[in-house]
């Protein structure tokens, strides 16, 4: 005969390698959304007689926040895998 008691009912332990890949996730979504519209943005401004033909917003200007877009993914990443440890108690 067994007893029950409330822990019977708990939420599953979530497996260690329980992380989705990074192509699934929203954080890889805003990150092609952000270059993208940066890279539009870098083909479309400037080089306008509104500008006297300087080009505000160059492709050294794009790469610069592409790159910092990178950064800011992985991480973002090694967040989501850093805080994915499961504290297991042994009994």
């Amino acid at each position: 005969m067994s007893t029950h008691t409330q822990n019977d009912h708990a939420a599953p332990v979530r497996n260690a390698n329980d992380i989705r890949i990074s192509v699934r996730t929203l954080e890889f979504a805003v990150y092609v959304a952000a270059v993208l519209a940066t890279i539009i943005t870098a083909a479309v401004v400037g080089d306008d007689a509104s500008e006297n033909g300087v080009d505000v917003f160059n492709a050294n200007h794009a790469m610069q926040y592409i790159a910092f877009l990178t950064v800011g993914l992985m991480v973002a990443r090694g967040l989501a895998k850093a805080g994915n440890r499961t504290h297991t108690s042994h009994a």
